[in-house]
Protein backbone atom coordinates (compact mmCIF):
# COMPACT_ATOMS: atom_id res chain seq x y z
CA UNK A 1 0.00 0.00 0.00
CA UNK A 2 0.72 4.04 -0.72
CA UNK A 3 0.01 6.08 1.50
CA UNK A 4 1.15 9.42 1.57
CA UNK A 5 0.39 13.26 2.73
CA UNK A 6 0.45 16.52 1.18
CA UNK A 7 3.54 17.52 4.27
CA UNK A 8 5.83 14.68 2.66
CA UNK A 9 4.94 15.95 -0.70
CA UNK A 10 6.08 19.42 -0.42
CA UNK A 11 9.22 18.66 1.17
CA UNK A 12 10.29 15.99 -1.42
CA UNK A 13 11.50 16.60 -5.30
CA UNK A 14 7.90 15.43 -6.28
CA UNK A 15 7.11 19.03 -5.48
CA UNK A 16 7.44 21.16 -8.97
CA UNK A 17 6.97 24.52 -8.99
CA UNK A 18 7.26 27.19 -12.06
CA UNK A 19 5.98 30.93 -11.42
CA UNK A 20 2.64 29.59 -12.74
CA UNK A 21 1.87 26.82 -11.08
CA UNK A 22 2.94 23.91 -8.51
CA UNK A 23 2.29 20.26 -8.64
CA UNK A 24 2.09 17.65 -6.02
CA UNK A 25 2.74 14.73 -7.41
CA UNK A 26 1.83 12.02 -4.86
CA UNK A 27 1.77 9.18 -7.15
CA UNK A 28 4.54 8.66 -9.90
CA UNK A 29 5.88 5.85 -12.30
CA UNK A 30 8.07 4.57 -9.96
CA UNK A 31 5.34 3.74 -8.03
CA UNK A 32 4.35 0.83 -10.29
CA UNK A 33 0.62 2.31 -10.83
CA UNK A 34 0.47 2.89 -14.68
CA UNK A 35 -0.55 6.39 -14.12
CA UNK A 36 0.49 9.28 -12.12
CA UNK A 37 -1.77 11.59 -9.56
CA UNK A 38 -0.99 15.20 -8.79
CA UNK A 39 -2.32 18.37 -7.21
CA UNK A 40 -1.57 21.16 -9.25
CA UNK A 41 -2.51 24.60 -8.31
CA UNK A 42 -2.22 27.20 -10.81
CA UNK A 43 -2.10 31.29 -9.86
CA UNK A 44 -4.32 33.84 -11.39
CA UNK A 45 -3.80 35.43 -14.21
CA UNK A 46 -1.64 32.44 -16.16
CA UNK A 47 -2.41 31.32 -19.33
CA UNK A 48 -0.56 28.44 -20.64
CA UNK A 49 -0.48 26.89 -23.81
CA UNK A 50 0.00 23.11 -23.40
CA UNK A 51 -0.03 19.76 -25.93
CA UNK A 52 0.28 16.31 -24.05
CA UNK A 53 1.76 14.39 -27.35
CA UNK A 54 3.29 11.81 -25.40
CA UNK A 55 0.28 11.45 -22.29
CA UNK A 56 -3.12 11.30 -21.88
CA UNK A 57 -4.60 13.73 -19.02
CA UNK A 58 -7.80 14.09 -16.97
CA UNK A 59 -8.07 17.17 -14.42
CA UNK A 60 -10.73 17.69 -11.83
CA UNK A 61 -11.15 21.05 -10.34
CA UNK A 62 -11.62 21.31 -6.91
CA UNK A 63 -11.01 25.09 -6.46
CA UNK A 64 -10.79 28.11 -8.50
CA UNK A 65 -12.47 29.40 -12.21
CA UNK A 66 -10.64 29.66 -15.07
CA UNK A 67 -11.59 28.39 -19.22
CA UNK A 68 -9.44 25.62 -21.27
CA UNK A 69 -9.40 26.44 -24.66
CA UNK A 70 -9.20 23.57 -27.71
CA UNK A 71 -8.43 24.19 -31.63
CA UNK A 72 -9.77 21.08 -33.32
CA UNK A 73 -11.81 19.91 -34.93
CA UNK A 74 -13.12 23.40 -34.22
CA UNK A 75 -11.84 26.12 -31.85
CA UNK A 76 -14.16 25.82 -28.64
CA UNK A 77 -13.90 27.36 -24.71
CA UNK A 78 -14.94 25.39 -21.88
CA UNK A 79 -15.47 26.99 -18.36
CA UNK A 80 -13.58 25.56 -15.95
CA UNK A 81 -15.31 25.51 -12.23
CA UNK A 82 -15.26 23.12 -9.08
CA UNK A 83 -17.25 20.27 -9.89
CA UNK A 84 -15.66 20.03 -13.72
CA UNK A 85 -13.55 17.39 -15.41
CA UNK A 86 -11.82 17.70 -18.46
CA UNK A 87 -9.89 14.90 -20.52
CA UNK A 88 -7.45 15.28 -23.31
CA UNK A 89 -8.14 12.15 -24.87
CA UNK A 90 -6.87 13.01 -28.37
CA UNK A 91 -3.37 14.68 -27.13
CA UNK A 92 -5.67 18.04 -27.62
CA UNK A 93 -3.47 21.13 -28.42
CA UNK A 94 -4.97 23.51 -25.19
CA UNK A 95 -4.86 26.72 -23.54
CA UNK A 96 -5.52 26.63 -20.02
CA UNK A 97 -6.94 30.22 -18.74
CA UNK A 98 -7.41 30.76 -14.97
CA UNK A 99 -9.40 33.70 -13.61
CA UNK A 100 -9.36 32.48 -10.08
CA UNK A 101 -6.54 30.43 -7.82
CA UNK A 102 -7.04 26.96 -9.70
CA UNK A 103 -6.72 23.39 -7.63
CA UNK A 104 -6.85 20.41 -9.75
CA UNK A 105 -6.74 17.17 -9.16
CA UNK A 106 -4.29 15.25 -12.15
CA UNK A 107 -4.08 12.24 -13.72
CA UNK A 108 -1.69 10.82 -16.19
CA UNK A 109 -0.99 8.00 -18.34
CA UNK A 110 1.73 6.84 -18.57
CA UNK A 111 2.91 8.15 -15.06
CA UNK A 112 4.79 10.54 -15.04
CA UNK A 113 8.73 10.44 -13.39
CA UNK A 114 7.56 13.44 -11.05
CA UNK A 115 10.52 15.89 -12.50
CA UNK A 116 9.04 16.77 -15.47
CA UNK A 117 8.89 20.75 -16.92
CA UNK A 118 6.75 21.68 -20.10
CA UNK A 119 8.98 22.43 -22.95
CA UNK A 120 8.65 24.70 -25.58
CA UNK A 121 5.68 23.08 -27.03
CA UNK A 122 4.03 22.74 -23.59
CA UNK A 123 4.66 18.88 -23.95
CA UNK A 124 6.18 16.95 -21.05
CA UNK A 125 8.93 14.39 -22.82
CA UNK A 126 8.60 10.80 -21.67
CA UNK A 127 11.34 10.58 -19.05
CA UNK A 128 12.46 7.07 -17.64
Amino acid sequence: MIVRTLKEILKSDQNVESEHWASRRFLVKKDGMGFSLSETVIYPGTELEIQYKNHFEACYCVEGAGEVEVFEPEPKTYPIRPGTVYALDKHDKHVLRVHERMKLICVFHPALTGREMHDADGSYPLLD
